[in-house]
């Protein structure tokens, strides 16, 4: 849900730039256009048919953007929905008629915001001025407004920017984060008995022959049996243990369970002492498999191996600790505390027993022999549900490559938008100046000190809106720190290649109307005056 606030955020931030770069060409146009506009002010069109005819433009401008956007919706949610959603999850943009009357809305309010500044700049349209500008359309003049706009978008450019980076860092942090177990070679299979009626000593018998099965398939390195299945299901039990009032008050401790092949065939690593063996067996005394978080918090400062704990009742034998593991995380890939501990299955429940395999390669290719090859041992109308470990961790992982892929696409954007902006801007003032420039080419200004001078406006804007957006995603660090796994919102390294990036967005947007100007004929330039 944060993060769908968060990309709706920057979805309206993306619009805002173009709103701003929208209105700076208006703005540009209806400069060019004075001069039309006092005529046609000056031949008796009314400045209220006027205003309409322009703010007509405006949303007309508005509503074929729209259309446009609602198509784009349509196969970008339906790219989106296959990436990162689940089967069935929501509808087209065009079938649900709230999302179309909402896009015709915000489209209408856009194209007023945009239209805003040319309509107040006709309204205060001077008839005497306009008529006496003559040909150039009185002269060049540095607009405050369209400077303003471009500030805008720089700055919005950079807390996007800022933003994609660190989400694209988090979620390679995510990525790279060890879960205690391996994903990708491991497949999860649950026998579903469909309604049939099995004895306890019946169900555990059917599942170690479906291990027996699962282990003598090609392209199997080991299978093993097990209790809970990471972010699907997981056990607890109250927990006694020798000096501690309540253990519970510590954290919730959960249950996993297993074959002595479980650590390897999960990829679980033993840190101390030794895992289970066959002669862990039912009837056996107890042992557990602590993981390393749990040692440290029920025996802080001492080796856990040899202590004992008791679970479900302090009446019950006790259970020693014969190995510490890595910790695991079932709960959430993030927050999980780690607090886990293994029992040997025979010891605990084997009858509700699921079983794990390990593929020697990637364990989605095993899914369907799999399932062919157990099937056959499932009695009556019972079948095999057989899902790689991958299919389970994924959802998981989904709001941080959602935030990341989002963020990245709307920066990217902003950034073009932002570029191209300041590419017409720059443009339209190297048109303006025409004349100017002529004039300085004729003194003998070098073409070097003309692309300077015309480059040189385009990184003052890029640097004061960099200035700015800095300042604006400093302050924003603070509401975004909770979305990041271990990637600091204020990362100087970010800061910096964001703001190197737009700077040479900038020169580049900047370099082409500057060596345009460099063309400039000096006396076709003085000729024209």
């Amino acid at each position: 849900t944060r993060v769908a606030t968060w990309v709706s955020g920057v979805a309206l931030i993306v619009l805002l730039i173009a709103c701003a770069n929208v209105a700076n060409l208006m703005l540009a146009r209806a400069v060019r256009r004075r001069r039309e506009i006092a005529v046609r002010l000056a031949l008796g069109v009314s400045r209220g048919r006027l205003l309409g005819q322009l703010l007509t433009e405006s949303l007309l401008l508005a509503g074929c953007g729209a259309v446009v956007g609602l198509l784009l919706a349509r196969w970008g949610g339906a790219v989106l929905r296959a990436l990162f959603l689940p089967e069935g999850t929501g509808a087209g943009g065009l079938a649900d008629p709230r999302t179309v009357t909402f896009a015709l809305v915000l489209a209408a309010l856009a194209g007023g915001l945009t239209g805003l500044a040319p309509l107040l700049l006709a309204r205060r349209t001077d008839l005497a001025d306009a008529l006496k500008a003559g040909i150039r359309e009185g002269g060049y003049r540095r607009s405050t407004a369209r400077t303003s706009l471009l500030l805008l978008q720089a700055a919005l450019s950079v807390v996007l920017l800022v933003g994609a980076a660190l989400f694209v860092r988090s979620l390679r942090n995510v990525q790279t984060l060890r879960l205690g177990y391996d994903v990708d070679p491991v497949v999860y299979i649950y026998p579903e008995q469909r309604g049939a009626r099995l004895e306890d000593a019946e169900s555990a018998a059917l599942r170690r022959r479906l291990l027996d099965a699962a282990r003598g398939l090609p392209g199997v390195e080991s299978a093993a049996l097990g209790l809970t299945v990471p972010f699907w299901d997981t056990w607890n039990d109250h927990l006694f243990v020798a000096g501690i009032d309540s253990v519970q008050r510590l954290g919730s401790f959960t249950i996993q369970a297993g074959s002595p092949e479980l650590f390897a065939t999960l990829g679980t690593r033993i840190l101390r002492g030794r895992g289970f063996t066959v002669e862990d067996r039912a009837g056996a005394p107890p042992v557990a498999v602590v993981s390393q978080s749990m040692a440290r918090t029920l025996w802080p400062g001492r080796e856990a191996l040899g202590q004992c704990f008791r679970i479900g009742a302090d009446t019950v034998p006790c259970t020693t600790v014969v190995g510490v593991a890595e910790d695991i995380r079932q709960n959430s890939i993030t927050t999980d505390a780690g607090l886990s501990y293994h029992l040997p299955i025979e010891q605990f429940h084997p009858e509700a027993a699921v079983i794990f395999v390990r593929g020697r390669e990637h364990g989605a290719a095993l899914q369907e022999p799999l399932r062919k090859t157990l099937q056959p041992e499932m009695p009556g109308e019972g079948y095999v549900n057989v899902t790689p470990l991958r299919d389970i961790v994924a959802p998981e992982l989904r709001s941080w490559a959602l935030g990341a892929t989002m963020f990245l696409a709307f920066g990217g954007l902003a950034l073009l938008l932002a570029g191209i902006g300041l590419y017409s801007v720059i443009s339209y003032d190297v048109a303006q100046r025409t004349h100017e420039l002529g004039v300085r080419i004729a003194l003998g200004a070098r073409l070097g000190d003309v692309v300077r001078l015309v480059v040189g406006d385009g990184l003052r804007v890029a640097l004061a809106g960099v200035a700015l957006g800095t300042a604006l995603a400093l302050w924003a660090a603070g509401w975004i720190a909770p979305l990041l796994y271990e990637q600091p919102p204020r990362d100087p390294l970010i800061f910096s290649a964001v703001t190197l990036t737009l700077l040479l967005v900038a020169v580049l947007a900047s370099a082409i109307p500057a060596l345009r100007a460099t063309r400039v004929n000096p006396n076709v330039a003085l000729r024209a005056e």
